[in-house]
Order: C-alpha cells, then sequence, then structure tokens
C-alpha cells in the first residue's frame, strides 16, 4: 500500500503541490483527476522521487525517502512513452526486465500478448502509430512487475476516438495484473473509466477523493461541479425521494430540505412543460447541444438531431445529468 503524508512540492517561492494526504490500496487505481496547472503531475513526480518533495511517501509502512527513483519498485508511463528509438518494439519492453535483472522470455512475449502487439517484436518503434506507441510503452512499464504504476496523462496525446478505446483496454489490462496504479489525466471519462476511485485535485491540494460515482454525484463545492461538467445551479427543496425546483419535480437521493443543484446540459432535456426559446445549438454525434432562453434564466440542454435557434422547447429535468453540491448522499 502506498501512503502519502504531507507531501509538498516547492519551486522556489512557489508551492506546487501543499500537504496532500493520500492512501492507494494495494490493487487499487487511483485516478489523480484536476485542470492542467493544478499539480496533478508534480505530485506524481513527488511520489516517483523525480521531485524533490517534503513529507512521507511511504510503500508498506517502509519510508522511501533518500530511496533513488530506480529503486522504488514503481513503473512509469509518460504522456509521450518516451521510447528508445533505437530498439524495436521487444527491445523496448526487455529494457525493463534488463534493469531489473529479470530474464526477457517468456514475459516479453507475454506483454506484447497482453497489449494486442504479439506480432510486433521486431518492428521499429518510429514506424508504429501513436496508440501502438503507448502499448508499448504500458507493456515495458508492467514488464518487471512494478508494485505501483504511475501514468502521467497517457492517452492524452491520442485523438479522441483512440483514447476512448485505449482506455477501456488500459483498465482491462490493469484489472487483469491486479496492478497498483496512480493515473493523472485532466479527462473526466478517461478517469472514471479507469479508476476504483477518483480524488480532484485544485490549486495543489485534493479537494475530493471518492468512488467515481459519488465524485461525479456529490462534488464537494460548485468549482468542482464546474470542473465536472455542472453549467447551470439552481436551488431546490429535497422531501422523501424527491426534489422540487424551477424545472419541476425529479426523483433525488439526498437530505431533506433545501439543497443545491448542479445541472450539466445532459440534466435538461426536450420534450417537458418548462418553455424556451432555442438562442443556440451546436450538432454532437447522437443529439444537439442547444441554448435555451426560458422564463427566468439561460441554461444549457441537450435536443433530438434537428433542432435549431429559434424554435420554441419545453424543457424537463432528467437526474442522470444532475449533481447534488456540497451534500453525501442520504444514507439509506
Amino acid at each position: 500500500m502506498l501512503r502519502i503524508e504531507g507531501l509538498t512540492v516547492r519551486y522556489g517561492r512557489t508551492t506546487a503541490v501543499r500537504e496532500v494526504d493520500l492512501e492507494i490500496a494495494d490493487g487499487e487505481v487511483l485516478a489523480l483527476l484536476g485542470p492542467s496547472g493544478c499539480g496533478k503531475s508534480t505530485l506524481l513526480r513527488g511520489i516517483a522521487g523525480l521531485e524533490q518533495a517534503d513529507g512521507v511517501v511511504a510503500w508498506d509502512g517502509t519510508d522511501l525517502a533518500g530511496t533513488p527513483v530506480h529503486r522504488r519498485g514503481f513503473g512509469l508511463v509518460f504522456q509521450d512513452g518516451q521510447l528508445f528509438p533505437h530498439r524495436d518494439v521487444a527491445g523496448n519492453v526487455a529494457f525493463g526486465l534488463k534493469m531489473a535483472g529479470l530474464p526477457k522470455e517468456p514475459r516479453v512475449g507475454e506483454l506484447l500478448d497482453l497489449v494486442g502487439l504479439n506480432d510486433y517484436g521486431k518492428r521499429k518503434v518510429t514506424e508504429l502509430s501513436g496508440g501502438e506507441q503507448q502499448r508499448v510503452a504500458l507493456a515495458r512499464a508492467l514488464a518487471p512487475n512494478p508494485r505501483l504504476l504511475l501514468l502521467d496523462e497517457p492517452l492524452s496525446a491520442l485523438d479522441r476516438s483512440l483514447r476512448e478505446q485505449l482506455a477501456v483496454d488500459l483498465s482491462r489490462l490493469l484489472r487483469a495484473g491486479n496492478s497498483t496504479a496512480l493515473v493523472v489525466t485532466h479527462d473526466h471519462d478517461e478517469a472514471f473509466t479507469l479508476a476504483d476511485r477518483v480524488a480532484i485535485m485544485r490549486q495543489g491540494e485534493i479537494v475530493q477523493s471518492g468512488s467515481p460515482e459519488e465524485v461525479w454525484r456529490y462534488p464537494v463545492d460548485e468549482d468542482t461541479a464546474r470542473f465536472l461538467g455542472c453549467s447551470t445551479f439552481i436551488d431546490g427543496e429535497v422531501s422523501g425521494n424527491a426534489v422540487t425546483t424551477e424545472f419541476g419535480e425529479v426523483e433525488l437521493s439526498a437530505e431533506d430540505g433545501p439543497v443545491r443543484l448542479g445541472l450539466r446540459p445532459a440534466a435538461l432535456k426536450t420534450g417537458g412543460e418548462h418553455p424556451g426559446i432555442v438562442t443556440a445549438a451546436v450538432h454532437r454525434r447522437d443529439h444537439v447541444r442547444i441554448t435555451v432562453k426560458s422564463a427566468t434564466r439561460e441554461v444549457e440542454a441537450t435536443a433530438p438531431i434537428g433542432v435549431q435557434p429559434g424554435a420554441v422547447v419545453g424543457l424537463r429535468l432528467d437526474p442522470d445529468g444532475m449533481a447534488v453540491v456540497g451534500q453525501r448522499r442520504r444514507p439509506r
């Protein structure tokens, strides 16, 4: 188990990471999620020993202070893969085994098969696509069976469709190997696809940690809710299993009484009783993202393909797109 206590990283007078406490259990995948510049990668580098840091980084109770990077038993995967261009695919995967003093076979073949590149061993890495190169980088990091895998924005350099597919593949690989991992990302979908637990980071601090569902449905504050896609905030009143708002009543699991709700565009859909005029429309793959001016405010919503600016629509709430801000799920 990885345990971090009071981890702080400073660059001169600038504090990039401030007093972070974090634990990752054996076999757990934790996604560190936050906007660019919030300190995610710096925190990962501090854990790896690549940045000088104050505080405690311990594995199974043993403080790693003074332990060099290559002796920590951690595997590293970065955004650009950092492969060796003069080595072929198999040579890149074998490098981690060589550094650990382990035999190449049959481990190289096993790893290439695991990442779907079993016939690529003799290929030059410079001939591979970006997605294939990241698979090689992952295989190289996994080869010596690291006790902790640290992945710093491993998919961000890829296009959207490839990133989505590799996120699913990476999730499968991590669970197949029962890997303990910390994944740094700014992509919500990537974090929730990969992780058993998500930690939200802002301005060098961890502001919330929990299961993907808990963090998505119950963000700790409005800034976190905005980062997680909420564009509209409304007040409501919870009674029993429902909340009453200016856009109607829907089912909701929260404490009785006043509540602050964050609405993602998917939380408001057409086909309801609350009228508004469409002022803008952006077409997506299977729906239209619309801006609607209602009697009380201008909001974002989703509509079927074909809805155009100037149309009069009726809005309704969909609880799947709602978040309860600053409150946990009501105990059952």
